[in-house]
């Protein structure tokens, strides 16, 4: 069961001019973000290198076990490691009491187990995916292919549906769907070194969401993350978005000390 979005975040607007450095960190230790339009919508976007920048996925609390649930909690837990988080988002459905729908493995420990099956929802609604992150790598792979592959995950979260596979949009999207609501996901590049995290800046349906992915920025893969929580945490966009306490969560960690 996913929460109500908290309907006076802040959303940020414009085009991309260049890109913009998020707080705490040089350009060669943190993601960047910005606004992008495209087809008459706003987006704002972090892209994310997997050569400089270290990425993780988050839920619970290392010490007591209970979820995290927020980005300020996250960056709170890094402080006495002397790192911050300088990016995040949401990253994946979750239950009411924010375990993860399908797949989690965080830090290399499985917290949940990949679901194969169709099912109600927007997660069940076949082709779904999974996002990997192995060293130096991140990849979007489609569940069944995940499942013969079994790549060794460092950190993994699924949902669904996917936005795009192999090029194509998922095959259920409908170009006038009525249904419209702020969507974040992400994509990947072909040689795992780069992923887009997107959240739009105003409701939009999965056709129109996914083909940013896949005729705008160019990728063959992306997986849709959810709607209706879909939030950004960008230090450098002055952009923190609140809302009902959340379950999984992706982010990029640098060094405090390059405040």
């Amino acid at each position: 069961m996913r929460k109500k979005k908290y309907a006076g975040m802040s959303r940020i607007k414009g085009r991309l001019v260049g890109l913009v450095l998020l707080a705490f960190g040089s350009p060669a230790m943190a993601a960047t973000c910005g606004a992008e339009t495209y087809a008459g919508q706003s987006y704002t976007l972090c892209a994310v290198d997997l050569d400089r920048d270290d990425l993780r996925l988050f839920l619970n609390d290392a010490k007591t076990g209970e979820p995290l649930g927020s980005f300020a909690n996250i960056d709170r837990q890094l402080a006495p490691e002397g790192r911050a988080l300088v990016f995040g988002m949401n990253a994946g459905m979750y239950h009411a009491d924010r375990r993860p729908v399908g797949l989690y493995v965080e830090d290399g420990q499985v917290g949940a187990s990949l679901v194969k099956r169709a099912g109600p929802g927007n997660f069940g609604l076949l082709p779904n995916g999974v996002f990997c992150i192995r060293e130096g790598r991140a990849d979007v792979i489609e569940t069944l292919q995940f499942e013969r592959e079994a790549p060794a995950c460092r950190y993994a979260s699924q949902s669904g549906p996917m936005l795009v596979i192999d090029g194509a949009l998922h095959p259920r999207f409908l170009q006038d769907s009525d249904s419209r609501y702020i969507r974040n996901g992400v994509g990947t590049s072909a040689d795992g070194r780069k992923a887009w995290f997107v959240i739009s800046d105003s409701p939009v349906n999965f056709y129109t969401f996914g083909s940013f992915f896949r005729d705008h920025l160019k990728l063959s893969q992306a997986l849709y993350f959810d709607g209706k929580v879909s939030r950004l945490y960008a230090p450098g966009l002055e952009r923190f978005d609140l809302g009902f306490p959340l379950g999984p969560m992706v982010g990029v960690v640098a060094p405090r000390a390059a405040q």
